[in-house]
């Protein structure tokens, strides 16, 4: 969602680099495009203002002109007044010293409200809690078959003790009692022992009376311990304006921004948190239940200015890795043993229970220079190869050099595919279990704080060429003699060594084989693994 700012910023921090000594006049620019940059993306005004002030004032101070690299530190005091604006420190749910905890969602209608509910259920089912979700919309057609709907794919259970709403003909009448509702939701939560209540109330298509009271109601009556406002990222400058309401008619705790994965600008959903002074706790990054993450200001911030986000990247990695299977594979390789195509398939699916591959790698520090190559990588690649792989034998995949030219051929056919993505997929292969050997083997000098070195990293300790030891000499290549006489003489053997005449050396003993010269071979060719007609050439046959 904020690539066009990301972009921006990153194009004018570049303006800055191999600059000794930042003027006022460079830093006066250098503030102007981050203004430009920040109104483009859909920021508030205010918020502008402030952040530019500040960025202003920090940048003429001392810790830029006293810097040795002021170009760095002007990034490192933008990052910094990015992540006050986006709510300074991470804040994480409050739960409650007596269960349950009672949590209520509320925002316009169409903000992701009922889908977040079963994000949340499940990021919290996750974590040992045992919620209940309470279907308290009745007014929004079908709202309560929604929740119930979500809450089964959630693995979580659902009070929704009234159908709601069934029809479009009645979407602006309100059915049954929804304050009943939420308070009977948490006596049941109380009663069945359920440490967590999510109550999903109704939304309007725009902030009215009703919608206000409405909430205002419920949450006199459950008295909750959070009241997330739920707002779409994507609606631009009227986000401030609803942030607002809300706040004042419901004065919900922290904030939740849905649909981060949308192409929209975005920047008007980061100036919620500094307006309202209410903190972004959650974010939803896409349809899936499992596309839920809790907001950090810091991390945002450095994906913005295209830091990356390693830290999400890591936590993500450890929810979706099997421990067992990581611990099998790190003893195969240090005992030694070859990196196998079972091997690859495992980790291949390993690395498709992370998500999206895009999003993972657009996580990466730098990769906003890469982000048409991103936005060209077809994700179902990962599928292609993985049905290549499993059309192979449990043979062809602990050995791979089997695989000769009619098992390709019926690997294609069977993965649907051609034999050029075949040769492609074993190369790709062949490259890895190169790396892997190298990592296996124990050769290889420590690097910077203990770890060992991977050989043939450029750059590296122990990498690239051979940085110890005497290197060795180049053999001289012995050129035409200045003397005519001479040079005729080497232009004579010279033809005679191509025709097939003149004097040879001596060949040395044994063959290319490795039998011993003038003995009797002891290989049997039966036991060489040789094609067919080879074999039978050299008297073994098949």
């Amino acid at each position: 969602m904020f690539n066009s700012l990301s972009d921006r910023l990153t194009s004018t921090f570049k303006n800055l680099r191999g600059r000794g000594r930042l003027s006022e006049a460079d830093i006066d620019a250098t503030v102007r495009e981050i203004r430009r940059a920040l109104l483009d993306a859909d920021v508030a005004v205010p918020v502008v203002r402030q952040f530019t002030a500040a960025v202003r004032e920090r940048a003429l101070g001392a810790e830029v002109s006293g810097a040795l690299n002021p170009a760095q530190q002007v990034v490192k005091i933008v990052n910094a007044e990015l992540v006050e604006i986006l709510g300074g420190q991470t804040r994480s749910l409050q739960l409650a010293k007596t269960p349950p905890t009672v949590i209520m969602l509320a925002g316009l209608q169409g903000a992701g409200k009922t889908t977040l509910a079963g994000k949340l259920a499940l990021a919290l089912k996750e974590q040992g809690h045992t919620p209940l979700l309470v279907a308290a919309d009745l007014q929004r057609p079908n709202a309560v078959t929604q929740l119930s709907v979500v809450a089964e794919r959630a693995g979580v259970p659902v009070f929704a003790p009234h159908p709601g709403n069934t029809s479009d003909a009645d979407a602006e009448t309100i059915i049954g009692d929804p304050v009943g509702v939420s308070r009977d939701g948490v006596a049941e939560a109380r009663a069945k022992q359920h440490d967590v209540v999510i109550v999903d109330t109704a939304g309007r298509l725009g902030v009215d009376q009703v919608l206000m009271q409405q909430a205002a109601d419920i949450r006199a009556a459950i008295t909750p311990d959070e009241v997330l406002f739920v707002i779409d990222a994507m609606i631009g400058q009227d986000a401030v304006t609803t942030a607002n309401a809300f706040a004042e008619g419901v004065d919900f705790t922290g904030v939740v921004l849905s649909k981060l994965d949308g192409d929209a600008r975005g920047g008007a959903a980061l100036s919620v948190a500094k307006v309202t002074g209410k903190p972004i706790m959650f974010a939803s990054t896409g349809e899936k239940l499992t596309e839920f993450e809790v907001f950090h200001p810091d991390r945002m911030a450095s994906r913005i200015l295209d830091m990356g986000d390693v830290l999400t990247l890591i936590e993500q990695a450890e929810k979706a890795f099997d421990a067992d299977e990581a611990e099998r594979m790190a003893a195969k390789v240090a005992g030694g043993e070859d990196f196998t195509l079972s091997d690859f398939l495992v980790q291949m699916q390993q690395m498709k229970k992370l998500g999206s591959m895009k999003k993972m790698l657009g996580m990466m520090p730098g990769m906003a220079q890469m982000r048409d190559q991103l936005e060209n990588f077809d994700e179902r690649e990962v599928d292609r190869v993985q049905a290549l792989i499993q059309s192979m034998t449990p043979a062809e995949r602990e050995n791979p050099k089997i695989i000769n030219g009619s098992r390709r051929a019926r690997i294609a056919r069977g993965a649907g595919q051609t034999t050029a993505a075949v040769n492609g997929l074993l190369d790709r292969f062949g490259q890895a279990q190169k790396m892997m050997r190298q990592m296996a083997s124990g050769g290889a000098p420590a690097g910077p704080g203990g770890m060992p070195a991977m050989p043939g990293m450029p750059g590296m300790p122990g990498g690239g060429k051979k940085s110890r030891g005497k290197q060795q000499p180049k053999k001289k290549v012995k050129g035409k003699s200045g003397n005519p006489a001479k040079r005729a003489q080497q232009e004579r053997e010279a033809m005679q060594r191509a025709l097939g005449g003149g004097p040879r050396k001596a060949a040395p003993s044994g063959s290319a084989f490795g039998v011993g010269a003038g003995k009797e071979s002891e290989v049997d060719p039966k036991d060489l693994e040789l094609p067919g007609d080879l074999g039978k050439l050299l008297g073994g046959g098949r």
